[in-house]
């Protein structure tokens, strides 16, 4: 793992980023709340939660790829000089996306062309990016599409011929070719066998241990265990803990419920699922959106609990129950 992310300056410094939806009827959405961490180079960040909780919001904030009825606000600074909400489209498209900021997207027929084979996809961007030019251009495509487990006798496929696993390998082939300092990464295991997973995962990791930052948003939390130096719990719009990965996968454990469940939902813990459904993020509570799933929840939490840095709940968890937890898991 890397050294502390206190030790070195951030590429990305999030403070208050907060998004909402406007709808018809003059109905609002709050899809993000406050959300604010550093993520500094050489690290990965995982950010995790239920779907719907709003991590894919959040990606889109950043890139400046949200709908028209959305608003965002808060602040979200990109290598010490570039705040990306407060930056207008020319900006963000010449000089931030793709150079500055490497997107893995959660849908990636949205983002192939669909026109045009993955070779000359790949080959376009490595032209646009790096410069490669005729005759090195067809072996660095293929150099490209390795880097992301993408098969070379699929390369002069077009995208509506591919799979939805092979879809996803060529997205993030491209978005690995400008080596950009900072990755987004939005579910890019999805539609992925196991194999698959660890080995796009492994080079993700590649990627940010060759000093580069890695925002990795998912529900997979065995990818998260296997590459992240720090975890972000997204609950309902609202990032409920912030850890370092190793407390949070091995101990002393979570110290937010939500947190605790996510984990004993998994097969090789408890398997024992989170009671209830999240709120709808049209109608959240005025306090605690998670007390009415928490068998923890008393009077306290209908008060909306703030969030320290570490963790936002009124009934933290300790290593005792953590160890309680794993003995549970052993038996």
């Amino acid at each position: 793992m890397t050294p502390s992310p206190d030790a070195r300056p951030p590429v990305l410094s999030v403070r208050g980023l907060s998004v909402r939806f406007r709808l018809s009827g003059g109905r609002h959405v709050a899809a993000v709340t406050d959300a604010r961490f550093d993520l500094a180079a050489g690290e990965c960040l995982a950010l995790v939660g239920e779907s719907g909780c709003g991590k894919s919001v959040l990606a889109s904030a950043l890139l400046g790829l949200l709908p028209g009825n959305a608003r965002s606000t808060g602040s979200a600074v990109l290598d010490g000089d570039t705040d990306l909400l407060a930056a207008d489209e020319r900006t963000l498209a010449r000089s931030v996306r793709g150079r500055r900021i490497g997107l893995v997207p959660q849908s990636p027929a949205a983002h192939l062309t669909p026109v045009r084979t993955v070779r000359s996809q790949l080959e376009e961007t490595l032209r646009e990016l790096t410069g490669v030019r005729k005759p090195a251009l067809r072996e660095a495509a293929e150099a490209a599409a390795a880097r992301a487990s993408f098969p070379a006798g699929h390369l002069d496929r077009y995208p509506h011929q591919l799979s939805g696993g092979l879809a996803q390998r060529a997205a993030t082939a491209l978005a690995l070719i400008g080596d950009a300092p900072l990755l987004l990464a939005d579910e890019p295991t999805t539609g992925l066998d196991r194999d698959l997973v660890e080995r796009t995962v492994d080079e993700l990791r590649r990627h940010t241990d060759e000093g580069r930052a890695l925002l990795l948003i998912t529900h997979d939390l065995a990818a998260a265990e296997r590459i992240a130096d720090r975890v972000a719990v997204m609950y309902a719009g609202r990032i409920v803990e912030l850890a370092d990965a190793g407390r949070f996968f091995e101990g002393p454990g979570p110290r937010h419920p939500y947190a605790r469940g996510l984990l004993d939902a998994l097969p090789e813990r408890d398997f024992a699922p989170i009671p209830g459904m999240p709120p709808e993020l049209g109608a959240l509570p005025e306090g605690c959106a998670f007390a009415a799933r928490c068998a923890r929840a008393d009077e306290r939490c209908g008060r909306l609990p703030v969030f320290d840095g570490t963790v936002a709940c009124h009934h933290r968890l300790s290593a005792d129950d953590d160890r309680r937890s794993k003995e549970r898991t052993d038996a």
